[in-house]
């Protein structure tokens, strides 16, 4: 099976993750897609295939030399994001792409003024959907990558590697993918993820992330006999978040600076909900936010009394720059191949987070690497063959500069 062909079958699968789930995994349907998996990594003549119940998969290719080389991993996750729609994914090759603007379906169009990342890929093979789903590059493109760079290995003997382990999970898309990761079963000095964006994209640092859940108790009371009794929780819902700096808002910020983001309020007169994420590179600059948001609490209830307003803050991941650091060594190896493959690195902060940072927090080290899609979660995704192609070549020379790591 090609490149092409796999992660076109991947894509048939509806694998959408859903963040209103307590079930691991958040959806009964990517385990169909984990079993399809397995028994393809089996039939691809990979060892020590396993599945556990909550659909995560490990696998190994075994090393092809005597010498004592690194155990390294590739890690992908199955799930499609629950922002737009998985299922029934039309998917379609454009090949030698013109880089015009391109209809999806009748009246559906791609157009380069709105994603101009389409030009960057003009007289390439790509794939579309039919605007009306997202493709599911993100990371069905990485899944496929990395199973094709391990058949490729199994199949030229003469290119030397050391036992290459694969990881594939559930739930990254609701930030749940590295939770019940097996770090001890997976056995690694270190790992990838084949999670990133277009051509040469190289991430080891992100956010750290924390969320915040405020509740506001008000006091509801007639209107015609509200005055000094009533406290209207919806008011103080909108006077608690004009506390926030406009210019500390995911829509002024760029780079390393971090914001707080209101995902959304519940409210009325009698209590009121709002729910925050708060992000920042810097570990202290985080530490403060967090303060911040526990001082706007202290406000509200020094104005309108003790008990009015409340938060729970609680961290979700950390920046992994912490852990790599110390092991620049699996930043160098990249670099060394993606120079010996023709792919100019990209070397960028994460505006956001990746399982690559829950694992280096859990002791593997583990950066994220280009999987080639664009415009991720949505109708208007595509990802290139030919970068796909490099991920591939990619990931092979990793494993080559590996096994001389010890040289």
């Amino acid at each position: 099976m090609d490149l092409v062909e796999r992660f076109i079958n991947y894509t048939k699968f509806d694998t959408q993750s859903s963040e209103d789930s307590d079930s691991v995994p958040s959806t009964a349907k990517q385990l169909e897609f984990a079993k399809y998996l397995k028994h393809e990594l089996e039939e691809e003549g990979l060892s020590d295939v396993e599945m556990d119940d909550m659909g995560y998969i490990y696998a190994t290719l075994k090393g092809n030399t005597k010498k004592k080389t690194p155990t390294i991993g590739f890690i992908s996750h199955m799930d499609t994001s629950p922002d737009a729609s998985g299922k029934d994914i039309k998917a379609r090759v454009i090949r030698n792409y013109d880089g015009e603007d391109i209809e999806l379906s009748p009246g559906i169009f791609s157009r380069v003024d709105k994603f101009p990342e389409l030009k960057a890929h003009k007289g390439e093979d790509i794939i579309v959907t039919d605007g009306t789903t997202l493709l599911g590059a993100d990371d069905k493109a990485g899944i496929a990558e990395i199973v094709q760079a391990m058949c490729y290995l199994r199949d030229h003997d003469e290119i030397k590697h050391g036992d290459i382990r694969v990881g594939f999970n559930p739930d990254e898309e609701i930030g749940m993918g590295a939770h019940h990761f097996d770090v001890e079963k997976f056995s690694c000095d270190w790992a990838y993820t084949i999670d990133g964006g277009d051509l040469g994209d190289l991430e080891y640092e992100n956010f750290n992330a924390a969320a915040a859940k405020i509740r506001i108790k008000g006091v509801s009371v007639h209107t015609g006999y509200a005055k000094g009794k009533m406290i209207n929780a919806s008011r103080l819902a909108v006077e608690f978040q004009n506390m926030i700096p406009e210019t500390d808002l995911p829509e002024t910020t760029e780079g390393y600076q971090g914001f707080y983001h209101l995902l959304g309020i519940e409210s009325h007169c009698e209590e009121a909900k709002l729910a925050y994420i708060i992000r920042d590179h810097d570990r202290d600059k985080f530490e403060d936010r967090k303060a911040f948001i526990a001082d706007c609490v202290k406000k509200i209830n020094e104005k309108y009394g003790e008990g009015t307003c409340g938060a729970e803050i609680y961290d979700q991941y950390y920046n992994m720059k912490e852990k790599i650091d110390p092991n620049m060594h699996v930043i160098d190896i990249v670099l060394r191949a993606m120079q010996e493959n023709g792919v100019p690195p990209r070397v960028e902060p994460i505006r956001g987070g990746t399982d690559g940072a829950q694992l280096s927090f859990k002791g593997l080290p583990c950066p994220n690497i280009f999987a080639g899609g664009v415009n991720f979660h949505g109708p208007h995704e595509f990802v290139s063959i030919q970068v796909m192609e490099k991920v591939v070549q990619t990931i092979v020379k990793i494993a080559e500069i590996t096994a001389e790591y010890n040289d």
